[in-house]
């Protein structure tokens, strides 16, 4: 009962506000005003309110709640070691059915992948330069020479 009588409060001081900015001659805010100040008492003579006021202070539709939320967390759980793993649904049942396909890049070319080898072999790379330290600054010294620094 005091749900139904602050749900009519409410409308009738959204409709009040609604007459004030259709004086001030702002009539299109004044009808938006006017359809949100009336839907609380269409909740209330829809029962929407009764409904949620029973469902708020039963311990069992809170304890329902509480069910639902448990199983929304496992199923999103599950669902985060499934990426996580990086398998789909297709390749667990192409697992379980003995089937295999060979992984292969799929940028890869057909003499990538050893079928036969049309160019000449690579040829070694040039020792490196050392420093005292053991390092190769010298693609860096170009770099430096090529800008004048």
């Amino acid at each position: 009962m005091i749900a139904e009588t602050v749900c009519s409060a409410a409308s009738a001081a959204g409709l009040g506000i609604a007459v004030v900015t259709a004086y001030r001659k702002r009539y299109l805010a004044a009808v938006r005003i006017a359809a949100y100040s009336l839907v609380p008492v269409g909740l209330v003579m829809t029962g929407v309110v009764g409904w949620l006021a029973d469902t708020a202070f039963s311990p069992t539709a809170w304890a329902g709640f509480a069910v639902l939320g448990a199983a929304w967390l496992l199923f999103a759980s599950t669902r985060a070691v499934e990426r996580r793993r990086g398998s789909t649904r297709a390749e667990r049942k192409a697992a379980a059915r003995g089937e295999r396909r060979d992984a292969v890049a799929p940028t890869a070319s057909a003499a990538s992948l050893g079928s036969g080898s049309t160019r000449p072999a690579a040829k070694p790379a040039a020792a490196p330069r050392s420093t005292g330290s053991g390092e190769d600054f010298s693609d860096i010294e170009a770099i430096l020479k090529k800008h004048g620094i």
